[in-house]
């Protein structure tokens, strides 16, 4: 799938981004700005259907998403602004489109449509690019959102939404496992993880932001890649949730899709506790965050709600948190387990 390249197909109708957007043919009222980081914002906007005969079959977009599920009732959409300052971001960011358009499940965060753009930097300046990303929309937030408001109300998930939470994000894995080549994600962890609450059902979890998703199987046979490696995942990979192999690599080794498993590990235990399970090392005098993943150093919590969560759940995180990854389970022996532990633990 590639990039839309024409002054057209997303101009704004007021200054600065404000008003209004097109992406390719339909047309979006920016509502508010839901978040930033980096180059990139994202905004809640709405649909404008140009008729009422486009509104009542489900307006513009209608005709261009594959699947119905994804379009919005009330039109109502997040659009992701990234302002691309090089060639290199604007590489980063047709491969993120790439990428995105290759999966296809419910636990893994369609794009919906895009567009690229070529703008001029002021009246004298050069032409830079603008990408505009157009997903469906999760007000709930991310885990990590979640983390910060159950921790004010001294709430936790139970051990029922714990595992639910967890099996969908092992579902949208296997999606992306599966492919030939096989795809890693590279930076699962609670802030790429959308949670919708639903009542009198688990949590919906999808997995999003697939700008560091790349083919998950690397041989490695020289000092050189093997620091080009590290390089690359120490910009793409969060430092937290990344697997040791990723961390210091052999000059000889064969790197797969299991260092997903060591992140999802760490985001288990983060979905109980808040916090990646090597974090504590970040706040000790003289701690090394490396040292404490490499050796697998895993801290329970000594106090807190760690009572009311299984042993089981703790073992389940230790066998994936395993720092040798040939002997690290796959997705498939994770999905196993934790349909026994569903089966066991839910009521």
């Amino acid at each position: 799938m590639g990039c839309s390249f024409s002054g057209l197909n997303a101009l704004y109708d007021a200054v600065n981004g404000g008003g209004d957007v097109w992406i390719n043919e339909n047309r979006f009222r920016i509502v508010r700005q839901l978040g930033e980081g980096g180059f990139a914002f994202v905004f809640l906007v709405k649909e404008i259907v140009a008729d009422a005969s486009s509104a009542a079959s489900g307006g513009g977009l209608a005709k261009k998403v594959k699947d119905p599920a994804h379009l919005s009732a009330d039109g109502t959409y997040a659009m992701k602004k990234v302002l691309i300052q090089n060639k290199e971001q604007l590489e980063l960011v047709r491969e993120e489109i790439r990428v995105s358009s290759l999966f296809n499940h419910p636990n893994l965060l369609p794009l919906l449509d895009h567009a690229i753009i070529s703008v001029k930097d002021g009246q004298e300046g050069a032409w830079k690019h603008e990408a505009f990303l157009l997903f469906p929309v999760h007000l709930d937030g991310t885990l990590l959102d979640n983390f910060t408001l159950m921790k004010a109300k001294k709430e936790t998930f139970s051990t029922t939404d714990v595992l639910h939470i967890f099996r969908q994000l092992c579902d949208g894995l296997k999606h992306m496992h599966s492919l030939e080549p096989p795809y890693a994600h590279n930076d699962v962890k609670p802030g790429n993880v959308l949670l919708t609450r639903r009542k009198g059902q688990p949590p919906l979890a999808i997995l999003m932001d697939f700008g560091s998703a790349r083919p998950s199987r690397k041989q490695i046979r020289s000092r050189q890649e093997a620091l080009q490696l590290q390089e690359w995942t120490s910009e793409h990979c969060s430092a937290p949730f990344r697997a040791p192999e990723l961390w210091d690599c052999p000059s000889h080794a064969d790197i797969d899709e299991r260092t997903d498993i060591w992140s999802l590990g760490c985001t288990l235990y983060a979905i109980m506790y808040g916090v990646s399970p090597f974090e504590y090392a970040l706040g000790e005098s003289g701690g090394s965050l490396q040292l404490a993943i490499v050796n697998a150093q895993i801290k329970w919590p000594n106090t807190g709600p760690k009572a009311s969560y299984p042993e089981a759940l703790h073992q389940f995180v230790t066998w994936m948190l395993q720092p040798q990854a040939a002997v690290r389970p796959r997705i498939d022996d994770i999905i196993i387990h934790v349909d026994k532990l569903i089966a066991k633990f839910t009521k």
